[in-house]
């Protein structure tokens, strides 16, 4: 018997080998190109997730939703009380209860307004609103108690039994720790942007000059509102205007020249010989802080742009 192939048959032979070559190899090929989309997809669901935001983190746009619907409204309210004490003190106030009368219902106004708004949960801005809800329910109570004063009772005796009210002293207190926590917000903000930022935890009074000098405005300027909760009295001006005092202070070699090393006692004698005033920062801002990395809030905005 002849067992030789015929030329037909072998070119069959040939081709299905040849078939199964390719088949293999297009099998290996699809495990290769379906392992490298795995992969591929892998990653770009792990940078999709390392890019959402963080439970906590805060963006520019939370700090700016936070200053026009509850830091100034809470301020502009504050501003108020202070005006109101302001004149009593300086006896031009004959009917100090009906003023408070006034201020209470202002307080709940206000009260209204910020606590209708959401803040980001977890964050210095939630804790911010918190405080200052409880600055004006404090407010509040003090304003109602003492202006229903007993008849004959003296502008200054009002003033007096105010200073020594617990609601009062609560006030004031929640009121100062709410502006801490919003600039605290401000320097995680910051953060985010450039890590090289520090998160200072050393008490501001016992800081040295010299350390003082190397922070960049926005820690300052939240070490300063830890200055301003440490003199336990609510003003008119805002941290960056006493951060801006202490920079020209230590600057114009008055520091030297009196020899302070610390930033504690330059703060306390700025502060209680009422050498800073509202606008001290924005006087200073364009020649001294011009390429400082701050949020754009209103206040650290040039009046000229």
């Amino acid at each position: 018997m002849n067992k030789s192939l015929s030329r037909s048959e072998m070119l069959v032979s040939l081709g299905f080998l040849f078939m199964l070559v390719c088949a293999a190899g297009a099998f290996f090929f699809g495990v290769e190109v379906g392992k490298n989309r795995t992969t591929t997809q892998l990653e770009a669901s792990k940078e999709s997730t390392d890019k959402k935001p963080v439970s906590g983190t805060l963006q520019q746009q939370d700090l700016v939703s936070y200053y026009h619907t509850v830091f100034m409204p809470y301020r502009e309210f504050q501003s108020e009380w202070i005006a109101v004490v302001e004149n009593a003190n300086a006896r031009q106030t004959t009917d100090l209860p009906t003023e408070l009368k006034r201020l209470a219902s202002l307080s709940q106004k206000t009260f209204n307004e910020v606590s209708a708004v959401s803040m980001p949960t977890s964050t210095p801005l939630e804790q911010s609103q918190q405080q200052l809800l409880k600055s004006i329910a404090s407010f509040q109570s003090v304003s109602k108690r003492l202006s229903t004063s007993k008849e004959g009772q003296s502008v200054a005796q009002i003033l007096a039994a105010m200073r020594k009210d617990t609601d009062y002293k609560s006030a004031v207190n929640k009121s100062l720790q709410g502006q801490q926590s919003y600039y605290n917000a401000m320097v995680q903000w910051a953060r985010t942007i450039n890590s090289d930022i520090v998160q200072v935890n050393e008490l501001p009074g016992t800081m040295k000059i010299s350390v003082w000098k190397s922070l960049p405005l926005i820690v300052k300027n939240k070490l300063s509102a830890d200055l301003i909760l440490a003199s336990g009295t609510v003003v008119n001006y805002y941290p960056q205007d006493l951060s801006s005092r202490i920079d020209e202070f230590i600057s114009s070699g008055q520091a030297a020249k009196l020899k302070y090393d610390l930033i504690g006692p330059i703060s306390e004698l700025l502060i209680d010989t009422k050498a800073v005033r509202s606008g001290d920062f924005k006087s200073s801002m364009v020649n001294q802080y011009a390429k400082q990395l701050l949020p754009q809030l209103p206040f650290f905005l040039s009046d000229e742009a």
